[in-house]
Order: structure tokens, then sequence, then C-alpha cells
């Protein structure tokens, strides 16, 4: 259940995602709007949502892009570096990755990127480091044809402080990234980054056009048992998303999932003028990685269908 004593935020965060929504409100909401061909937006799928198949050893990082395209019928992919760590620097992983992409006709949208130290790390030299430790994650997400690589703006230290610190790395690692033409997004993923009015600021202080976020519908567990509403936070977050993560874990007997309102939430996502990809990523345990992907699916585009 949501914490409403998290609603509270920032007057500054509030009307700016107000005011995102009510302009928003304007646009063509209509599939044929947006041209004949065009939906209001698009799926993917990430990687984390097959973890189980791929920590089990059923399933290959090289065979990722193929499976999805196979099994689901979708032909855009989110890659997490847990899968492929080593090869980062593999001139020939890499291409490879992409060979296979390319022969199956799907799309490398972005590297999530776990492990690589904290961006907002309060000692500066483990800070540079960890900027630099995902230069690699850059350079692989350039050559795969990526957009963008996921990050995380893990810190420690007061609330304004952390805002300070994690703006600090992230404009350094978008210094490099954005000459590559990779754009680098935070997730909202546990601590303050599941603290929607926290990450703003964080994002408004990088001010910078490659930096941004990815939404993602269900990581809003700030800690202690903390929750901040997600329909707050995705709100919030949205004017700054480049890409949009549609978390699941369970469904009910009508297809919908349980802990979100994905009619809502994609309301919210497209009253941003947002039409880009949502990528599904299924967490849950009660269906088996591939069922839980395609009742997913099949949610989000009953809902597109509905909102069109």
């Amino acid at each position: 259940m949501e914490n409403h004593s998290e609603l509270s935020c920032s007057r500054r965060t509030f009307a700016k995602a107000v005011a995102v929504g009510a302009s928003a409100a304007l646009l063509p909401r209509t599939a044929s709007a947006q041209g004949e061909d065009k939906p209001l937006f698009k799926i993917s799928v990430a990687e984390w949502s097959l973890n189980k198949l791929l920590f089990g050893g059923k399933l290959d990082n090289l065979e990722f892009p193929a499976y999805c395209k196979d099994n689901f019928g979708i032909t855009a992919v989110e890659y997490v570096n847990q899968f492929f760590k080593d090869k980062a620097k593999d001139a020939a992983y890499i291409a490879e990755l992409k060979k296979r992409a390319a022969d199956a006709g799907v799309t490398n949208l972005l590297i999530m990127c776990d492990g690589e130290g904290n961006l907002g790390d309060p000692n500066l030299a483990k800070r540079l480091q960890a900027v630099e430790n995902h230069y690699k994650w850059v350079e692989a997400a350039k050559e795969l044809g990526c957009e963008s690589i996921r990050v995380n703006a893990a810190s420690s230290g007061s609330y304004q402080d952390q805002v300070y610190r994690a703006a600090d790395g992230l404009r350094a690692l978008t210094e490099f990234a954005a000459p590559h033409d990779i754009n680098v997004i935070v997730e909202n993923h546990g601590g303050l980054s599941s603290n929607g009015a926290w990450l703003v600021e964080v994002m408004e202080t990088v001010d910078m056009d490659r930096c941004g976020t990815l939404p993602d519908f269900g990581n809003f567990r700030i800690g202690n048992g903390e929750m901040y509403n997600r329909y707050l936070g995705v709100m919030e977050l949205m004017p700054f998303a480049k890409a949009v993560s549609a978390k699941s874990h369970s469904f009910d007997a009508n297809g919908n999932e349980k802990s979100t309102d994905y009619l809502r939430m994609m309301k919210i996502v497209l009253d941003a003028g947002y039409h880009g990809y949502v990528g599904i990523e299924y967490e849950g345990s009660q269906l088996s990685p591939p069922e839980g992907i395609r009742a997913t699916q099949k949610l989000l585009e009953r809902v597109r269908e509905e909102l069109s």
C-alpha cells in the first residue's frame, strides 16, 4: 500500500509536473494523429525479465535479441551488463552481439549498468572511479547502436549533499557520453533515487540534454519501509524521461497488474508527450519469465488500444 504521507513534494517540482501534464493534455491522443503506422508507444523487453533463464544457463546473452523476436514478436531490447560483465571491451563479442541483433531485425535500445561503483559516492576519488568505470559501457552502447546507458544515482549523506554528489558524478559521465551520442539515464532504484522530487532536483542540477530519467513503475521503495507514491513519482520524472520501464509482478483474473494501474500509469506517460519505448520488466514468481513477459505485453497492448 502507498504511503500517502509521501505525496508531498516541492512546489516547484509539483508545479512543473502539473504544467507538463496540462500542456500535454492538449496534444493529439490518437494513433492517427501520430501517423497512420505509429502507435501511441512502442514495446521493448528488458533483459532482467529473463534473469532466471540467464542465471540458470538456459539462455545466453547473445541469444537474447532473437529470443525476444521469436517468442514475443518484440523487436527492441534492453540489455543488462551483468549478463556480459567481462565483455564490454571485447570487440569481437560486441560485434557478434550487434550482428545477432541485426540478423534478427532487433533494435538495441540501452544497457542497464550495475555494479560499477556509486556515481554519487561522498569520496571524490571513488566517485571519479565510478564515473570512469562506466566509460566502457558508453563505448559498448555506442558500438551496439544503443541510445542510452541506464545508471544508478546511489549516494550517501544528507538529502542535499546527495543531490550535489549524484549530480556531480552524472554530469562528469554525461560529458563523456555526449560526444558518443549516448544518453545517461537514471532509474528510480532505491534510496533517495526512489524519491521523485529528489531525482528531479538532481536532473535540474545536472542540466544537460543527454542526462535524463528512466521512470520505473514499481521501484519506489526508499528504504526502512518508506514508500513514495508511484503515480506522483512517474509524473515528476516523465519530463526528463528518455525510456520507461513497465515493472510487473503478478496479475489478477482480468489480466491487470495487481500493484500498478497500468491504464492510469500510461495516461501519465502519454500526457507527458512521451511516445517512445516502454520496456517490459517482469519480476514475478507466479508465472514463468516468458509467461510474465507475455502477460505484461498483452496488458500494455490492451491499454494502448484503449487509449487510442
